[in-house]
């Protein structure tokens, strides 16, 4: 095998293990969501639409959702008679694979990606709470991550 032959594959494997999103992700992403009432208790059979702008989607609480990956923000309103309504917002942040496709790939998968939306990825959790208006990132820990990382600080 010549030098320049190993050095082009070298070249070609690098461009392609990080792995253009569109080739390692799905269009769609499943989300869990749930609905606690104002005393905290999960409330069951709570109409809810999650919606950006690839879609809409309807779903009774508590449910797994399938929703389609957006550069956009996904909003979720739910209601249910008698409640207040509920209403998340989840962030959409990039994946990894859009980091590769910008490095190792030029740009040109990055571009795919985000125009597919299979650069991004919303929370894996929805919990709406009801008479509540509620963002979540899943760049920010969880609470129960926020309050491990709090007993090591007191530490």
């Amino acid at each position: 095998m010549s030098r320049s032959y190993a050095a082009a594959l070298a070249v070609v494997a690098f461009a392609i293990l990080p792995g253009c999103a569109t080739i390692t992700s799905n269009e769609m992403q499943t989300v869990s969501l749930t609905a606690k009432g104002q005393d905290g208790n999960t409330v069951d059979q709570v109409s809810c639409v999650l919606k950006n702008d690839k879609g809409q989607w309807q779903a009774t609480a508590p449910a797994q959702v399938a929703v389609r990956r957006s550069a956009d923000d996904l909003t979720v309103l739910c209601k249910k008679d008698g409640q207040p309504d509920g209403l998340l917002r989840a962030i959409s942040r990039a994946a990894a694979g859009m980091f590769g496709n910008i490095i190792f790939g030029g740009g040109i998968g990055a571009i795919i990606d985000h125009s597919k939306g299979t650069g991004y990825n919303y929370p894996d959790s929805l919990p709406v709470k009801l008479g509540e208006n509620v963002t979540i990132d899943r760049r920010e820990p969880s609470p129960a991550e926020a309050q491990k990382q709090a007993q090591a600080e007191a530490k």
